[in-house]
């Protein structure tokens, strides 16, 4: 099959990049094309194959000289029912090849309903186990005094409130800039935190990054970041110690989710001394401080 260039449309954060020129077989990476469709549309594309090929080999048996038994007026919608009997190795018994013709139909028909339903398996196995990491990110990160310093905070959750171990944040700036050469490029840096690791990250976390002159955040104020078009993206990893796998979670922000002079509102209440009370209401509540 030949390759053809084709426009692809890629959503990173708010931003919308349209890639054009790219030469893309559409065959050559089909089980990526699986495991990233949702699921209404791979059980479409699942309907689809098995509507087509059930069509094919329907038609196959049409062709033949009276190929399967018991189909008295050989008409076309019996032979496609006869074949998804087939397809589908569910084989009541009633219609079955009597001529030479009918069987090899049949063997192949057998071989292309178990190969198919092998990796219809493995694709919806290999989805349902894949490892999701069900991490809630505050909708805004804020900017406010932190231990008498300016810090950039972000604030995180395990929504599952299982046990998430050895769990390590990475924290990047995405920014325009001006090389040597006066070419406008994007760069992109990582920020220090306070604390990049968690050791059983279990309810919620918030990344603190000083503001300090080590920072390719400082000094910089709402303006000097729409300037640059400054950007955040949040990497969490971490050990799922359920499933025993490492999960991954990313969040990406645009320099107009940045809250200046706020902090997060504390969503932790202690009660009967023993009990603490975590308000997930007020999760991405923030307030002037």
């Amino acid at each position: 099959m030949s390759r053809s260039s084709r426009v692809t449309t890629i959503r990173f954060g708010d931003r919308e990049i349209i890639a054009d020129g790219l030469r893309l077989n559409f065959w050559a990476d089909i089980s990526h094309r699986c495991m990233t469709a949702s699921w209404p549309a791979f059980i479409a594309g699942a309907a689809l194959v098995f509507v087509v090929f059930n069509t094919i080999f329907g038609f196959l048996y049409w062709l033949g000289d009276n190929p399967v038994s018991n189909i008295t007026h050989s008409d076309y919608i019996d032979y496609l029912y006869f074949s998804i009997e087939t397809l589908s190795t569910a084989g009541y018994g009633d219609m079955h090849p009597q001529t030479h013709y009918g069987h090899f139909i049949a063997t192949v028909e057998l071989f292309t309903g178990i190969f198919s339903m092998s990796v219809m398996t493995g694709l919806v196995f290999a989805r349902f186990s894949r490892p999701r990491a069900r991490l809630l990110f505050a909708n805004n990160p804020v900017i406010s005094t932190y231990e008498g310093k300016p810090t950039l905070m972000v604030r995180l959750a395990n929504e599952r409130h299982n046990f998430i171990g050895n769990a390590t944040a990475r924290l990047w700036v995405l920014r325009n800039v001006v090389s040597a050469e006066g070419q406008s490029v994007r760069r992109f840096d990582e920020l220090l935190l306070v604390k990049n690791e968690h050791p059983a990250l279990a309810l919620t976390w918030t990344l603190y990054h000083v503001l300090d002159d080590r920072s390719p955040l400082h000094n910089m104020s709402a303006d000097d970041m729409k300037a640059a078009s400054v950007g955040l993206m949040v990497v969490v990893s971490g050990l799922d110690v359920v499933a025993a796998q490492t999960i991954h979670a990313r969040k990406t922000y645009d320099h107009t989710d940045i809250r200046f002079g706020q902090r997060y509102v504390d969503i932790l209440e202690t009660f009967d001394n023993s009990r603490v009370r975590i308000d997930y209401g007020k999760f991405h509540d923030t307030e002037a401080g």
